[in-house]
Protein backbone atom coordinates (compact mmCIF):
# COMPACT_ATOMS: atom_id res chain seq x y z
CA UNK A 1 0.00 0.00 0.00
CA UNK A 2 2.75 2.42 1.00
CA UNK A 3 4.83 1.47 -2.03
CA UNK A 4 1.84 2.10 -4.30
CA UNK A 5 1.27 5.53 -2.74
CA UNK A 6 4.94 6.48 -3.03
CA UNK A 7 4.99 5.26 -6.61
CA UNK A 8 1.96 7.38 -7.48
CA UNK A 9 3.52 10.45 -5.84
CA UNK A 10 6.76 9.91 -7.76
CA UNK A 11 4.82 10.06 -11.02
CA UNK A 12 3.31 13.47 -10.23
CA UNK A 13 4.90 16.16 -12.46
CA UNK A 14 7.14 18.75 -10.78
CA UNK A 15 4.97 21.52 -12.25
CA UNK A 16 1.94 20.19 -10.37
CA UNK A 17 3.88 20.19 -7.09
CA UNK A 18 4.98 23.81 -7.65
CA UNK A 19 1.38 24.81 -8.38
CA UNK A 20 0.21 23.01 -5.24
CA UNK A 21 2.79 24.80 -3.04
CA UNK A 22 1.81 28.23 -4.33
CA UNK A 23 -1.89 27.39 -4.07
CA UNK A 24 -1.45 26.33 -0.46
CA UNK A 25 0.50 29.53 0.25
CA UNK A 26 -2.44 31.46 -1.21
CA UNK A 27 -4.83 29.75 1.20
CA UNK A 28 -2.70 30.40 4.29
CA UNK A 29 -2.21 34.06 3.40
CA UNK A 30 -5.88 34.52 2.49
CA UNK A 31 -6.96 33.24 5.90
CA UNK A 32 -4.62 35.82 7.44
CA UNK A 33 -6.01 38.52 5.12
CA UNK A 34 -2.54 39.10 3.70
CA UNK A 35 -2.70 40.71 0.24
CA UNK A 36 0.33 38.69 -0.92
CA UNK A 37 -2.04 35.75 -1.26
CA UNK A 38 -3.01 37.16 -4.64
CA UNK A 39 0.56 36.98 -5.94
CA UNK A 40 0.68 33.29 -5.00
CA UNK A 41 -2.68 32.80 -6.67
CA UNK A 42 -1.38 34.26 -9.91
CA UNK A 43 1.57 31.86 -10.05
CA UNK A 44 -0.42 28.74 -9.17
CA UNK A 45 -3.24 29.62 -11.56
CA UNK A 46 -0.85 30.08 -14.48
CA UNK A 47 0.58 26.59 -13.90
CA UNK A 48 -2.81 24.96 -13.34
CA UNK A 49 -4.04 26.52 -16.58
CA UNK A 50 -1.58 24.37 -18.51
CA UNK A 51 -2.17 21.23 -16.41
CA UNK A 52 -5.96 21.35 -16.67
CA UNK A 53 -5.86 22.06 -20.39
CA UNK A 54 -3.71 18.96 -20.88
CA UNK A 55 -6.08 16.94 -18.68
CA UNK A 56 -9.10 17.89 -20.80
CA UNK A 57 -10.82 19.92 -18.07
CA UNK A 58 -12.02 22.75 -20.28
CA UNK A 59 -13.90 24.74 -17.64
CA UNK A 60 -11.17 24.34 -15.04
CA UNK A 61 -8.58 25.59 -17.51
CA UNK A 62 -10.73 28.60 -18.36
CA UNK A 63 -11.24 29.21 -14.67
CA UNK A 64 -7.52 29.75 -14.21
CA UNK A 65 -7.62 32.69 -16.63
CA UNK A 66 -10.28 34.23 -14.42
CA UNK A 67 -8.16 33.54 -11.34
CA UNK A 68 -5.21 35.42 -12.80
CA UNK A 69 -7.43 38.43 -13.53
CA UNK A 70 -8.98 38.23 -10.06
CA UNK A 71 -5.51 38.08 -8.51
CA UNK A 72 -4.81 41.51 -9.96
CA UNK A 73 -8.17 42.84 -8.80
CA UNK A 74 -7.90 41.19 -5.39
CA UNK A 75 -4.51 42.76 -4.77
CA UNK A 76 -5.96 46.20 -5.48
CA UNK A 77 -9.22 45.63 -3.59
CA UNK A 78 -7.57 44.36 -0.43
CA UNK A 79 -5.14 47.27 -0.30
CA UNK A 80 -7.18 50.17 -1.65
CA UNK A 81 -10.74 48.93 -2.09
CA UNK A 82 -12.28 50.34 1.08
CA UNK A 83 -14.19 53.58 1.45
CA UNK A 84 -12.85 56.88 2.73
CA UNK A 85 -13.33 55.95 6.39
CA UNK A 86 -11.71 52.51 5.89
CA UNK A 87 -9.13 52.58 3.09
CA UNK A 88 -8.35 48.88 3.70
CA UNK A 89 -11.25 46.62 2.74
CA UNK A 90 -12.93 45.13 5.86
CA UNK A 91 -14.70 41.78 6.23
CA UNK A 92 -18.44 42.01 5.59
CA UNK A 93 -21.49 39.74 5.21
CA UNK A 94 -24.18 39.27 2.57
CA UNK A 95 -27.93 38.80 3.24
CA UNK A 96 -29.23 35.25 2.81
CA UNK A 97 -31.45 36.24 -0.13
CA UNK A 98 -28.40 37.33 -2.13
CA UNK A 99 -26.81 33.91 -1.66
CA UNK A 100 -30.01 32.09 -2.63
CA UNK A 101 -30.28 34.10 -5.84
CA UNK A 102 -26.61 33.46 -6.62
CA UNK A 103 -26.94 29.70 -6.06
CA UNK A 104 -30.02 29.51 -8.28
CA UNK A 105 -28.21 31.36 -11.07
CA UNK A 106 -25.13 29.13 -10.70
CA UNK A 107 -27.25 25.97 -10.92
CA UNK A 108 -28.88 27.09 -14.17
CA UNK A 109 -25.64 28.25 -15.77
CA UNK A 110 -23.84 25.04 -14.75
CA UNK A 111 -26.48 22.80 -16.36
CA UNK A 112 -26.45 24.81 -19.59
CA UNK A 113 -22.66 24.98 -19.63
CA UNK A 114 -22.27 21.28 -18.83
CA UNK A 115 -24.65 20.29 -21.61
CA UNK A 116 -22.82 22.51 -24.07
CA UNK A 117 -19.46 20.90 -23.23
CA UNK A 118 -20.80 17.34 -23.08
CA UNK A 119 -22.88 17.57 -26.22
CA UNK A 120 -26.44 16.42 -26.83
CA UNK A 121 -27.16 12.82 -25.86
CA UNK A 122 -24.03 12.40 -23.74
CA UNK A 123 -24.31 10.61 -20.40
CA UNK A 124 -20.91 11.82 -19.19
CA UNK A 125 -21.30 13.55 -15.82
CA UNK A 126 -17.77 15.04 -15.76
CA UNK A 127 -18.61 18.12 -17.87
CA UNK A 128 -21.47 19.01 -15.51
CA UNK A 129 -19.34 18.60 -12.38
CA UNK A 130 -16.56 20.53 -14.11
CA UNK A 131 -18.96 23.37 -14.93
CA UNK A 132 -20.45 23.44 -11.43
CA UNK A 133 -17.08 23.62 -9.68
CA UNK A 134 -15.93 26.29 -12.13
CA UNK A 135 -18.92 28.60 -11.69
CA UNK A 136 -19.11 28.20 -7.91
CA UNK A 137 -15.39 28.93 -7.77
CA UNK A 138 -15.85 32.05 -9.90
CA UNK A 139 -18.51 33.33 -7.52
CA UNK A 140 -16.62 32.36 -4.36
CA UNK A 141 -13.42 34.00 -5.63
CA UNK A 142 -15.34 37.24 -6.19
CA UNK A 143 -16.58 37.00 -2.59
CA UNK A 144 -13.00 36.52 -1.39
CA UNK A 145 -11.86 39.60 -3.32
CA UNK A 146 -14.66 41.60 -1.69
CA UNK A 147 -13.94 39.98 1.71
CA UNK A 148 -17.44 38.56 2.11
CA UNK A 149 -17.35 36.19 5.08
CA UNK A 150 -19.56 33.50 3.54
CA UNK A 151 -17.06 32.77 0.77
CA UNK A 152 -15.53 30.12 3.01
CA UNK A 153 -18.79 28.17 3.22
CA UNK A 154 -18.83 27.80 -0.55
CA UNK A 155 -15.20 26.65 -0.56
CA UNK A 156 -15.82 24.01 2.12
CA UNK A 157 -18.30 22.25 -0.16
CA UNK A 158 -16.95 22.89 -3.64
CA UNK A 159 -13.35 22.00 -2.79
CA UNK A 160 -14.41 18.49 -1.81
CA UNK A 161 -16.32 18.15 -5.08
CA UNK A 162 -13.30 19.45 -6.99
CA UNK A 163 -11.00 17.00 -5.17
CA UNK A 164 -13.06 14.07 -6.43
CA UNK A 165 -13.09 15.50 -9.94
CA UNK A 166 -9.32 16.04 -10.06
CA UNK A 167 -8.62 12.56 -8.68
CA UNK A 168 -10.61 10.96 -11.49
CA UNK A 169 -8.54 12.93 -14.00
CA UNK A 170 -5.22 11.72 -12.58
CA UNK A 171 -4.30 14.96 -10.78
CA UNK A 172 -3.66 13.24 -7.47
CA UNK A 173 -1.54 15.90 -5.77
CA UNK A 174 -4.10 18.53 -6.70
CA UNK A 175 -6.90 16.33 -5.35
CA UNK A 176 -5.13 16.05 -1.99
CA UNK A 177 -4.58 19.81 -1.99
CA UNK A 178 -8.30 20.44 -2.42
CA UNK A 179 -9.18 18.13 0.46
CA UNK A 180 -6.80 20.21 2.59
CA UNK A 181 -8.39 23.34 1.11
CA UNK A 182 -11.82 22.21 2.25
CA UNK A 183 -10.65 21.53 5.79
CA UNK A 184 -8.67 24.78 5.93
CA UNK A 185 -11.73 26.70 4.72
CA UNK A 186 -13.36 25.84 8.04
CA UNK A 187 -10.46 27.59 9.75
CA UNK A 188 -10.77 30.47 7.31
CA UNK A 189 -14.45 30.94 8.13
CA UNK A 190 -13.81 30.99 11.87
CA UNK A 191 -10.89 33.41 11.52
CA UNK A 192 -12.77 35.85 9.30
CA UNK A 193 -15.85 35.59 11.53
CA UNK A 194 -13.71 36.58 14.51
CA UNK A 195 -12.22 39.46 12.50
CA UNK A 196 -15.69 40.58 11.46
CA UNK A 197 -16.90 40.66 15.05
CA UNK A 198 -13.73 42.40 16.20
CA UNK A 199 -14.15 45.10 13.59
CA UNK A 200 -17.63 45.70 14.96
CA UNK A 201 -19.40 45.83 11.59
CA UNK A 202 -23.14 45.82 12.07
CA UNK A 203 -24.13 46.21 8.44
CA UNK A 204 -24.52 43.54 5.76
CA UNK A 205 -24.17 43.70 2.03
CA UNK A 206 -25.66 46.85 0.60
CA UNK A 207 -23.27 49.40 -0.82
CA UNK A 208 -20.36 47.55 0.77
CA UNK A 209 -20.65 44.55 -1.56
Amino acid sequence: MLETLLGAMAEIPAAEWVAVVFAFAYLVLAIRQNAWCWACSMVSSAIFLVLFARGGLVMQAGLQVFYVAMAVYGWWAWRRGGDGAQPVLPVRRWPLRWHLLAMAAIAVVSVVNGRWVAGAGSNDVVPYVDALTAWVSVFATWLVARKVLENWLYWIVIDMVAAALYFTQGLHATAVLFVVYSLAAIRGYRQWQADYRREGLGQTGGAHA
